[in-house]
């Protein structure tokens, strides 16, 4: 689905809504529809605005490609603390998108984990972007798995719609100079050999 008809259905929907408003006022005042009419269009005119509102974000998708350069993202950590992609620059970026609740991405929890601390240091971010909506929860699964690596909230899904990314997990390898060179979906066994040997030919 293209971002140009993704926009256009956007419009659309927008349109609707407004072009419903101004019916339901000018019935209201011609006494075409009832009261309880009214309420009823009222109702669908609101919920057809928290439709668009929770959509809209993921109308726009970029689909990044290997070759393409990395978007940067600019997200807030529950702590408070400000995480971005140019922070990293000059380094190789695993950039892994991922849930607490989605089973493939606890999958692969652990290899990740093993492949962070394996490359602490050598030059290998490895950065979680977690979907998950509520901090509570998030954090005690933090705990619980005893993820080593760094990872931020983003509940709103600003950066995995940046990347296009809709199937979880989704991980990015992003170059020194910003531009993605892998791509891969689906959990991954990070402790393979030939995956090992990959990251070790980079570093």
């Amino acid at each position: 689905r293209t971002m140009e008809s993704c926009s256009l259905r956007r419009t659309k929907l927008s349109r609707y809504s407004e072009d419903l408003d101004v019916f339901i006022m000018a019935s209201s005042q011609r006494g075409i529809v009832g009261r309880r009419d009214i309420v009823a269009a009222s109702l669908l005119v609101l919920l057809t605005a928290a439709l668009l509102y929770r959509v809209a974000p993921y109308m726009q998708v970029h689909n990044v490609r290997v070759g393409d350069r990395a978007p940067e993202f600019n997200l807030t950590s529950d702590e408070g603390r400000g995480v971005r992609l140019a922070d990293f620059r000059g380094k190789f970026v695993l950039l892994n998108f991922w849930a607490t609740w989605c089973p493939p991405c606890v999958e692969e929890l652990p290899s990740l984990n093993a492949l962070h601390q394996r490359y602490d240091g050598e030059g290998l971010i490895v950065l979680g972007v977690s979907i998950d909506e509520d901090a509570q929860e998030y954090g005690q699964f933090l705990d619980r798995w005893d993820v080593r690596f760094p990872t931020v909230r983003d509940p709103e899904r600003r950066a995995s719609t940046m990347y296009g990314t809709v199937k979880y997990p989704e991980t990015y390898l992003i170059d020194r100079e910003g531009t993605v060179i892998r791509k891969y979906v689906g959990p991954q066994d990070w402790s393979r050999t030939d995956m090992v040997n990959y990251f070790d030919s980079l570093l």
